[in-house]
């Protein structure tokens, strides 16, 4: 038990042993404490969170900015694997910059490349209450295993499996199953894309059959290493991992998933077809209208607007002047959009490299127990963002 580690949350106190007062985990609060009458003095909900990033990347830096955005969270460090261009943005913010791994050789490696390091991963999840893990995909489980030991909280991305987190995390679908929970996993951003226009409609509803296909970029801006370059690349596992995803958090939502890799660096772009059931009471305008009074979904006409392609959406994102050219939102086409009888057709883009972004905000506060209501939680998330970037 670590007595140095101070709870943001707001625990049901229950047994008193001076100097220090324990919660129903078992984590000790640094409090003063004073028995008979004497004052007690709490830090509990008002506390600042302590967040550290673990890998330092592409969903990295963007997590790091949308938490320091916050007023109820800070960065306390983020770690790179060896000295490189990444470290300069980390300085520059005034990032703690430490090292991904706990080798003295490659801590010490840092500080000749002009780079201070702060220490090893041990050493910043001691100073931290809970990880957003941005590493690269299918190292969870050797870091899960670092968190536990640390006591932190930890949030894994979309690469690592549902069963390696034990849980699995948007918004839209299950913010209040998080509340609490030891560590959770922000879905993918094609699963957040989906959950955002699929669980409305499964409120409505009632029940919903999916069938989607995923178009996929085929790597990111900044990779050299991978993806077609003419050619076009079905997964050939069916279903794709997308659908049995959405179901991690929204299990009543029944969807299958296919998926195609196209030579773009932009956008994924979703085909999909629900199905809904009889007497669902809803039109084609009534659809667009329950996206229109949901969080986090854009939805333009691409004939009015000449926004037709994943191209000019991105192009769309630089002129409203959002940093990195991000759209935290997915995109509808509203002229895409047709509801005939009980079978809704549409189209959504989605900007795989910021999505979730967000959503590993509001994931936070689901950990750490400072928000229930997730609506409440992803309006807080989403001014700060805006305010911090200028818009």
């Amino acid at each position: 038990m670590d007595l140095g580690r101070v709870s943001p949350t707001n625990r049901l106190l229950f047994t008193i042993s001076p100097p220090f007062v324990f919660d129903s985990t078992g984590a000790a609060w640094v409090e003063e404490v004073f028995i008979d009458g004497l004052q007690e003095q709490s830090i509990g909900k008002d506390m600042t969170i302590k967040v550290a990033i673990n890998g330092y990347g592409t969903i990295g830096k963007r997590v790091a900015d949308a938490v320091d955005a916050q007023d109820d969270m800070e960065i306390i460090g983020v770690t790179k694997t060896r000295p490189s261009f990444g470290c300069d943005l980390a300085v520059r913010k005034g990032y703690p910059l430490y090292c991904t791994y706990n080798d003295a050789e490659k801590i010490a490696a840092f500080d000749p490349a002009g780079y201070p390091c702060h220490g090893g991963l041990d050493d910043l999840l001691a100073v931290a209450d809970v990880v957003v893990d941005c590493s690269p995909g299918k190292v969870g489980a050797a870091n899960k295993e670092a968190y536990v030991n640390a006591g932190v909280k930890y949030i894994f991305q979309g690469g690592e499996k549902h069963d390696m987190a034990g849980m699995s995390y948007t918004s839209s679908a299950n913010h209040e199953a998080n509340m609490n929970a030891a560590g959770t996993r922000v879905v993918s951003c094609n699963t957040t894309g989906l959950s955002r226009t699929l669980v409305p409609l499964y409120e409505h509803c009632g029940s919903l059959k999916v069938e989607c296909t995923m178009i996929r970029r085929a790597a990111d801006p900044g990779d050299s290493k991978k993806g077609p370059i003419n050619a076009i690349k079905p997964v050939l596992k069916v279903p794709s991992h997308h659908g049995p995803d959405v179901m991690t958090v929204k299990p009543e939502i029944d969807i299958n998933s296919m998926a195609v890799a196209v030579p773009t660096t932009l956008m994924h772009c979703h085909s999909i077809v629900a199905f809904l059931p009889e007497g669902h009471g809803l039109t084609t305008e009534s659809v667009l209208q329950m996206w229109r009074n949901n969080p986090r979904i854009i939805i333009m006409n691409g004939g009015e607007t000449n926004i037709t392609t994943t191209a000019e959406v991105m192009e769309y994102a630089r002129d409203i002047g959002r940093k990195w050219g991000d759209l935290h939102e997915i995109f509808v086409w509203e002229d895409g959009v047709k509801l005939d009888g009980n079978t809704l057709y549409y189209f959504q883009a989605i900007h795989q490299e910021s999505d979730v972004i967000p959503e590993n905000v509001d994931a936070i506060r689901a950990l750490m127990g400072t928000e229930k209501d997730w609506r409440a939680s992803v309006a807080k998330t989403d001014a700060a963002i805006s305010a911090y970037n200028g818009l």
